[in-house]
């Protein structure tokens, strides 16, 4: 991250939190705007829109299981590059309340 997308961030989270202190704020983002918490959960598998992926040590040895993953992408020019790799961790990030949870695909 640079520099400056840094403190554009430390702005952002700054003005959040002053707003849930003194206004009304939608709770998801005054909790996202304190970052995650110290704790993560681990998976060997994910199930996401009817599609079931599995970390390739898990699927290791199985006759059939799908560890492959594609995110379609794009540059700020019209070139699209996409990125294929292999699931190796599933990690499950929480923040500040039950609603707001991230899932992080490590290939």
């Amino acid at each position: 991250m640079s520099l400056q997308n840094s403190r554009l961030l430390l702005i952002i989270v700054h003005y959040i939190q002053g707003l849930s202190n003194g206004m009304s704020v939608v709770k998801s983002l005054s909790s996202l705007s304190l970052g995650p918490e110290r704790k993560v959960k681990c998976y060997n598998g994910y199930f996401i829109n009817g599609y079931v992926f599995h970390t390739e040590e898990y699927g290791h040895g199985r006759k059939t299981y799908n560890n492959d993953v594609c995110v379609k992408g794009s540059t700020n020019t019209e070139l699209k590059v996409d990125y294929y790799g292999r699931l190796e961790e599933v990690v499950e990030l929480q923040y500040h309340s039950e609603q707001n949870r991230v899932f992080l695909f490590k290939c």
